[in-house]
């Protein structure tokens, strides 16, 4: 009987064809979620966005791919946040947001939790101290999933929709 085994690497250009179908099919289901959040965004910005992250050696942020029997079927973005200016209230703490995504075919297997581990390694050996995921409050599933890895709310975030003459947002 043949073991599969997944691996956690570094993302390499030569992965941006994957990293753009998962970033689309994401995109895809968090449609169905709340269609007047989330968008599909074009295939060219995908392929930039990846590109040119993959290319910053000093960027500061990472991507990290989990490879099933040989096919990569997850990713993990780890982005640096700003820390708050000097006038604000919030104490500094190198924190990052983390996007997190498993193709449906691969759900079940161990790979989100194994990119969140990656995640996590990535983070503490570059000093970050502070993990945060934000997650649409009907993703149920991924809900559970981050708090099954210890990730817990942290505060509250209030939106307030306003008209503005002349703008209209994008479908």
């Amino acid at each position: 009987m043949r073991t599969t085994r997944t691996v956690v690497r570094p993302a390499t250009r030569s992965d941006v064809p994957a990293l753009v179908e998962l970033r689309r099919a994401n995109a895809e289901a968090h449609l169905a979620l709340d269609p007047d959040v989330y968008r599909l965004p074009e295939r060219e910005a995908v392929v930039r966005h990846f590109t040119t992250v993959l290319g910053d050696r000093a960027g500061g942020d990472a991507i990290l791919v989990a490879e099933h029997d040989g096919q990569v079927v997850g990713m993990v973005e780890v982005l640096r946040l700003a820390e708050p200016p000097a006038h604000q209230i919030l104490r500094p703490q190198p924190s990052a947001q983390i996007h997190t995504v498993v193709s449906s075919t691969a759900r079940g297997l161990g790979i989100g939790s194994a990119l969140l581990d990656a995640a996590a390694r990535w983070a503490t050996e570059n000093g970050i101290t502070s993990l945060s995921a934000g997650i649409h409050h009907r993703n149920d599933g991924a809900v559970r999933f981050y708090r099954r890895h210890g990730y817990a709310p942290s505060g509250t975030l209030l939106n307030k929709p306003l008209c503005v003459p002349g703008h209209n947002p994008a479908p």
